[in-house]
C-alpha cells in the first residue's frame, strides 16, 4: 500500500476519536462478584447487537524478554474452547449471519462479534467460553506463532513505512515497555514455553481485569439475566497489579535514522514525549493536531504542500495512549528536497503557535472541525461499545466519558494551546527520525 494523501488524513482523524452533536449516552452498568464489569446500552434502530470484551492487557504488560505475548493471545484466544472445537470460532459466527474480530494496543486487547440481535445469546457464549476455558495447547501456540509471524512480515517488515511506529517508540520510551511495539520479538516468541503462555492468561484474561459491553437492540432485563448465566460462575483471579514505568524526561535532542527497503520516499520526523490519554493536555495537543496539518487549509499544509512545493505531504497527529502520548509531526520531501531542509519549516509553525494566541476565527474554525468530526464517532455500535469501554477502562472507570468529550474539547482555550506547544514541543525534548529508502536500521 502506498502512502498518499489518504492515508495521512485516515491518520490524523483516526487519533481524534470524537464526534460532533451527539445525543446523552445512555448505559446501564453493574460489576458481577467475580468483578467484571458490564456495561450495557438500548437502541433499537437496527435489528444488530454488538457482544465485545475489553481485556485491561497489552504490549505494556508484557515481561522483558517475553515480549508480544498480549498480541498474540489476540489470535490464540480464537483457537476453541473446551466447548469449541479447533477451527470453528470463526465458522459459528458466519453461520449465525455475524462478523468477528479483535486487536490489541500497548494498552489493552479488545475482541467482539457483531451478530442479528436475534444471536446475542451466541455472541455472550463465545466470549464466555473464551474468557472460562480456551485451549492452549502446543498445536494452537505453533501455528499461531507462525500466523503472528506472517501478520509482520505483512503489516510491518514488508509493508511501506510499516516500521516507523516501532523506531519513533523505541526512541522516544528507552525505559517504558511502550519501546517494544505491539508486535514484540518472534525470538521472544519462539523461546517462550507453553506453561509461559497458561500463566500470561491466567494472570490477565480474568474477569476482574475486563470490561463486558453490549450494545444494540437489546432488553436490558432479559440481556442482565443472559449475563448472569454465562459469566457469574468464572473465577475470578487475582488482583491485576500493574505499575508506571516512569521515563526520565528527555533533556537533549535526539537524532537517529532508519532505513525502509519497501519506500522510495524519504519520511522526515520529528517526535515528542505528551501525557497521556486521560490528561486534559492531551486534549489540547488534538486540537493543535488540527492546527498544523488538518486538512489543506491547515498551517504546515499551506506552507510546504501549497506555497513552497517542498513537501508532497505533511502531517502531525497525537498517539494518545495509556501511561504518556507521542505527538509526530512529518513530511514527505517533494521534487528530491532534502528531507533535513523540511525541519526548519515545520519548526517554524510550532514557534508560532508557541509566540502568538491563534486568532479568534481560526479558533472557531478549529472547534467547528472538531464538532464536525465528532458526529462518527458512535454513529455504529461497535464503535460505540469500544467507547464505552474505553471510558471505563482508561478514564478512571468513566464508562460515560464519552458524554464528556465534546465539553472537554469545547473547554480549551486559546491560552492552553499556545501554553501546551511552549511545554512539549521543543527541540531539546523530541526525536529527529530521519526515515529513508534502503535496508536495515543504521546504528
Amino acid at each position: 500500500m502506498q502512502l498518499n494523501k489518504n492515508v495521512f488524513c485516515a491518520l490524523a482523524v483516526a487519533f481524534l476519536g470524537l464526534q460532533a452533536k451527539a445525543q446523552k449516552v445512555e448505559f446501564t452498568e453493574y460489576d458481577l462478584p467475580n468483578g467484571l464489569h458490564v456495561v450495557l446500552h438500548q437502541d433499537s434502530k437496527a435489528p444488530v447487537a454488538v457482544v465485545s470484551v475489553m481485556y485491561h492487557v497489552g504490549s505494556k504488560n508484557e515481561a522483558a524478554g517475553r515480549t508480544g505475548f498480549a498480541h498474540f493471545f489476540e489470535h490464540l484466544l480464537f483457537e476453541g474452547s473446551d466447548n469449541i472445537k479447533r477451527g470453528q470460532f470463526f465458522k459459528i459466527v458466519s453461520a449465525n449471519g455475524g462478523q468477528n474480530n479483535a486487536n490489541t494496543t500497548q494498552d489493552r486487547t479488545f475482541y467482539y462479534e457483531v451478530f442479528p440481535s436475534n444471536q446475542l445469546e451466541t455472541g455472550m457464549w463465545l466470549e464466555s467460553e473464551r474468557m472460562l476455558h480456551p485451549v492452549i495447547n502446543e498445536i494452537g501456540v505453533k501455528t499461531q506463532n507462525e500466523v503472528v509471524k506472517e501478520e509482520k512480515r505483512q503489516s510491518l517488515d514488508n509493508r511501506p513505512y510499516g516500521n516507523l511506529i516501532t523506531y519513533i517508540s523505541e526512541g522516544l520510551f528507552p525505559t517504558h515497555p511502550y519501546h517494544n511495539g505491539v508486535i514484540g520479538s518472534m525470538k521472544d516468541l519462539d523461546a517462550a514455553k507453553l506453561d509461559e503462555f497458561k500463566d500470561f492468561f491466567k494472570k490477565y484474561y480474568v474477569p476482574n481485569n475486563a470490561v463486558l459491553t453490549i450494545a444494540g437492540d437489546i432488553d436490558i432485563v432479559k440481556t442482565k439475566q443472559l449475563v448472569q448465566s454465562y459469566f457469574a460462575d468464572i473465577p475470578k483471579g487475582a488482583d491485576v497489579v500493574y505499575k508506571k514505568v516512569d521515563e526520565a524526561p528527555i533533556t537533549k535532542q535526539i537524532v537517529d535514522t532508519a532505513y525502509d527497503a519497501n519506500i522510495q520516499l524519504p519520511f522526515m520526523i520529528e517526535a515528542y514525549r505528551v501525557p497521556g490519554r486521560d490528561s486534559h493536555d492531551s486534549k489540547v495537543m488534538q486540537m493543535i493536531s488540527t492546527l498544523l496539518s488538518g486538512g489543506a487549509s491547515s498551517r504546515m499544509y499551506k506552507k510546504m504542500v501549497d506555497e513552497k512545493k517542498n513537501a508532497l505531504q505533511v502531517v502531525a497527529f497525537n498517539y494518545a495512549l495509556e501511561d504518556y502520548g507521542m505527538y509526530i509531526v512529518g513530511a514527505l520531501p517533494n521534487g528530491g528536497a532534502d528531507p533535513a531542509s523540511l525541519l526548519p519549516d515545520m519548526d517554524e509553525e510550532i514557534k508560532k503557535l508557541q509566540a502568538d494566541l491563534i486568532s479568534p476565527e481560526e479558533y472557531q474554525k478549529l472547534q467547528n472541525q472538531f464538532e464536525n468530526n465528532f458526529v462518527s464517532a458512535n454513529t455504529r455500535m461497535l464503535g460505540l461499545a469500544e467507547n464505552l469501554s474505553n471510558g471505563y477502562t482508561f478514564y478512571h472507570k468513566d464508562t460515560g466519558h464519552v458524554n464528556k468529550e465534546l465539553t472537554e474539547i469545547r473547554s480549551v482555550t486559546r491560552e492552553e494551546i499556545r501554553d501546551a506547544a511552549r511545554k512539549y514541543l521543543n527541540p531539546n525534548q523530541r526525536l529527529i527520525l530521519y526515515y529513508l529508502p534502503g535496508k536495515g536500521k543504521a546504528q
